[in-house]
Parts: C-alpha cells; structure tokens; sequence
C-alpha cells in the first residue's frame, strides 16, 4: 500500500524534478507535469484535492487502454481525461515497488532528452548535492 508520501519521496528522487505548490502533490521535470493529486470534480461543488489518487502521465491512449483494462483495481479515469494520456492511480491499491515503476515511467517520457536518457540513479545513490569526499565532481578520485 503506498501513499501521498511515497510519491513525494519517489518523485524528488528523480534528476531535475521540482515540485509546485499544491494541496497535494504536484511534479514537474523540465516544466512538465508527470505526476500529481487528482482534482476530483462533482457537479454543483468545487472541486478536491485527492492525495490518496495520483493522476499519471502514460505516454499515449494505448498505453492509457492497457492499464484501465489490465488493472482495473489499480487504475481509472473519468470523462474530463478523455483525449489525454493520463490516468488516475489508487494509491491504497498499488505497493511501493509497483509505484517506483510508474512514477519513473512517467518522469522518463516527460523528461528532457538529456535527463531521460541518462535516467534515474540506482537506488541507494544520492541525485544532487556535493559528491562525497574524495571524489571529484564527475565521480572519479580526486
């Protein structure tokens, strides 16, 4: 089961992402929206921030169709996301392996050319600040 907080964690983890203000979570790589809350909207009201539901980009309406139809506890979408290649996430539905995978898939398509094809770091290794000692600041001995 992941949550609101699994996605920030996952998401800053990732080369260039800045994340916008938001009553929930909003992420952005090279001033792309990858992943965020889902508004919810219900007719008569304003609409709701929902943490517990990420809106992700899927690259295309294929890939948008395999996900509804081969996961369909996992995933959904509503008529207001017709025509676009996003999909909405159950949170509560998905572990955190599983989310790892679709919030990088989603950050690699939105990505810069140059972000995206040097990808995300393995896991455990830090992705900005000062290399560690001894190191220089392409990775080599100093």
């Amino acid at each position: 089961m992941a949550d609101a907080d699994d996605v920030r964690r996952l998401a800053l983890g990732l080369p260039g992402v800045e994340e916008i203000d938001s009553d929930g979570f909003d992420f952005r790589v090279g001033g792309k929206g990858f992943v965020w809350s889902y508004p919810e909207r219900r007719p008569g009201k304003g609409r709701v921030i929902r943490a517990d539901v990420a809106v992700l980009f899927v690259g295309d309406e294929a890939e948008k169709q395999a996900l509804l139809l081969g996961e369909p506890a996992l995933f959904f979408t509503t008529p207001g996301y017709d025509g676009w290649p996003l999909v909405m996430l159950r949170l509560a539905e998905v572990d955190v392996g599983r989310l790892a995978e679709l919030v990088t898939d989603a950050w690699r398509m939105r990505a810069p050319a140059g972000l995206a094809v040097a990808g995300p770091p393995p896991d455990g290794l830090a992705v900005a600040g000062p290399p560690p000692d001894g190191l220089a600041a392409d990775g080599q001995p100093s």
